[in-house]
Order: C-alpha cells, then sequence, then structure tokens
C-alpha cells in the first residue's frame, strides 16, 4: 500500500513546537476534525469480561456505521495495557456534533468508556476501510509539552532554528515512509499534536522520534502506544 505523509500540514506542524498555537491557513489545505481520547470508564472493571466483549461487538458495528456514513475519518484501539483505550476521528468541526455521536456509542453508554475531546487539523487522506475488514498495526504518538518549552520563547532565534530543524526532520521521516500521519491539535493545552509512525516496532518508533530536534532538548516529549486501525484507511 502507498505511504504518503501530509506533507502539506509540514508547515504547520511548526506550531506544536511554538508556545501558542496559530490558526492554520488554507493554502496548507487544512482541515478541522474532531478527535475523541477514550479511557476506560467507571464500568470498565466491574462488567463481567462475557458482558464487555457483547458491547464491544456493539461498539465495533457503531463505529463501522459512522465509517460508511463518512463521519469517522479513523478509529482505532491502543494495543498496550493503559487506562487509555483508543481514538476517534471524526469529520466535523462541531464539538457538539462529535460529541453527540460519541455519546451514542454503546460502549459510553454503558460506561467502559469515557472521551476527552479536542478539536484536530489535518489534511483530509483518511479512506474507508479496505474488505474484507482487518486490522493494521502502526505506532501512535501523542506529542506533549516538555519541561523545556517556556513562555514566549518561539520567538527567540535559538527556537526558531529548532523550529526549522524540527520541520526539516519530519521531512525525513516523510521521506523514509516512516512517519504517515502528523497534525496539531486546535486548542492550546498539554496535548500538542500526534505523529503515527508506520514502522516494524516500539523501540524502531522511539528511536525515530528521539530525532526530532524539539524532543531532544525536551520542549516537547512525545507518549508512544501500538495503535491498530482498519487496513487501507491510513495513506
Amino acid at each position: 500500500m502507498k505511504v504518503r505523509i501530509l506533507l502539506r500540514i509540514i508547515p504547520v506542524v511548526l506550531v506544536i513546537a511554538s508556545a501558542s498555537f496559530a490558526q492554520p491557513k488554507d493554502e496548507h489545505k487544512l482541515v478541522q476534525f474532531q478527535m475523541a481520547i477514550f479511557v476506560k470508564g467507571p464500568k470498565w472493571k466491574t462488567t463481567s469480561a462475557e458482558d464487555r466483549g457483547r458491547v464491544l461487538q456493539q461498539h465495533l458495528a457503531s463505529v463501522l456505521s459512522l465509517y460508511e456514513s463518512d463521519k469517522m475519518a479513523v478509529a482505532g484501539p491502543f494495543g498496550d495495557d493503559t487506562n487509555l483505550i483508543g481514538i476517534f476521528v471524526m469529520r466535523t468541526t462541531s464539538a457538539a456534533e462529535a460529541k453527540a455521536w460519541v455519546d451514542a456509542d454503546p460502549a459510553v453508554k454503558a460506561g467502559l468508556m469515557v472521551p476527552e475531546m479536542h478539536p484536530w487539523w489535518s489534511e483530509d487522506h483518511f479512506k474507508k476501510p479496505n474488505t474484507p475488514f482487518k486490522l493494521e498495526k502502526v505506532y501512535f504518538g501523542f506529542l506533549k509539552a516538555g519541561p523545556n518549552r517556556k513562555a514566549g520563547d518561539a520567538s527567540t532565534p535559538e527556537i526558531q532554528q529548532l523550529q526549522k530543524a524540527h520541520i526539516a526532520n519530519i521531512e525525513r521521516l516523510a521521506g523514509l515512509k516512516k512517519l504517515v500521519v502528523a497534525g496539531p491539535f486546535g486548542d492550546d493545552g498539554d496535548l500538542r499534536g500526534i505523529f503515527v509512525f508506520r514502522v516494524g516496532s516500539l523501540k524502531e518508533a522511539q528511536e525515530l522520534s528521539a530525532t526530532d530536534p524539539m524532543i531532544k532538548i525536551d520542549r516537547l516529549r512525545i507518549e508512544l502506544h501500538p495503535w491498530y486501525l482498519p487496513d487501507g484507511v491510513l495513506p
């Protein structure tokens, strides 16, 4: 399958390393999505394995329905044993509309999952899942503000040079066909953006992440998770 990095977002990924979020410009052809980050809900541990499996089957049917209606751009579960469960990326600029779709999910209604909502920007190169349905394993990274991120330092010559190096490194990883998705969050919080790597191991994703100049100086930190999603959805 052809791997294409979302190259036009590269100038905007600069804001991931900036002190404040700047609104993306039309010439980059970004669109706004709504992202739901799911964590385990209050009923996760108290629900029997049998009942949980039944609800999660209903959850999968709901996800596939959102794909069919073109409301879902990409969704999938994390593959490690943490409090995080998975991600929805939904095609709407309306936080209220996205929250309504999420709240209608059987696993959310059953208290197995709780969503955290964020606006997120990217080019829309996501496709519907291939048939027959199968899962692809990639590595999802949350880019977070690091301890060496200081208010107002984005205008300093040192940080501006590091930003250029940050962009150049993203382009290098794109050329290696290792980084397949990147994009900034639209709210100015601790979560700055995401990287998605199509590589053979978590160690390789960690090693590639470590080449980022902003991660090297601890201005950004990355939290990586194995991520499973329908084959054919990612570029």
